[in-house]
């Protein structure tokens, strides 16, 4: 590993366990997303992008090794700190599974079109719309909407003015002509159109309620990979 690359595997060290395995889900997931949306599309960008991810990937898997090997003090933790890696390894195969996948990106459109038949017969599958001016979306944030609680679609890539923006944060503001790419099922893309269009005006939720504190590493170890009895 690279001087760049260690310093960069260390700055995902202060987060605790919960937060990297989250990341890691949430990251894995987005490049599960982002790699059927470049196949769809034909957009190398975003085959760019979820090969970006792959590192990223590489050194959340790094952090948690980490701090697993940091935290491991008796056979006991040991033991429960090893179901942690198990998740994360699941996670880190998701991401390797994406990165094959935009490796079809090399086949022509002609000859891959069985990627849209297996989309099609997917409970959620991968779409785009436009918002449009008369939308109750134009001037607010993606969090403020909680696109994702009213409609069901999560929103894995936007296109402004800017250019493309993927796996948009909450604070990520809709604007007028942006275009979305969302994954979601068939009801739910059927209300985000309703919304996008401006057919229907948005309804907005509720403020969600704070959430509790965080458990200890130990906590979290021993939550998915408890301690056998008797032993």
């Amino acid at each position: 590993m690279s001087d760049q690359e260690d310093r960069a595997s260390l700055d995902h060290i202060d987060m605790s366990v919960r937060e990297i395995l989250t990341e890691m889900k949430d990251t894995s997931e987005v490049m599960v997303d982002l790699a059927y949306a470049s196949l769809m599309y034909n957009s190398e960008d975003m085959a760019v992008k979820v090969r970006e991810l792959e590192t990223k990937m590489d050194e959340l898997k790094f952090a948690i090794r980490f701090k697993a090997l940091m935290s491991s003090r008796t056979r006991s933790d040991a033991r429960q700190l090893s179901g942690l890696l198990q998740v994360a390894s699941s996670a880190d195969c998701i991401s390797d599974a994406a990165g094959d996948i935009v490796e079809l990106l090399e086949v022509s459109p002609e000859k891959r079109p069985f990627i849209s038949d297996l989309l099609y017969e997917s409970d959620e599958k991968i779409r785009a719309t436009r918002v449009s001016e008369s939308s109750d979306m134009v001037g607010h944030t993606i969090g403020n909407l909680a696109v994702e609680a009213c409609t069901g679609c999560r929103i894995i890539a936007l296109k402004n003015r800017q250019g493309w923006i993927y796996d948009p944060e909450g604070d990520v503001k809709i604007r007028a002509g942006d275009d979305v790419i969302v994954r979601g099922t068939e009801d739910g893309y059927g209300r985000l159109i309703e919304f996008a269009t401006g057919a229907r005006p948005w309804e907005f939720p509720d403020d969600p309620e704070d959430g509790d504190e965080p458990p200890s590493v130990e906590e979290e170890a021993a939550s998915i990979n408890p301690e056998e009895e008797g032993e």
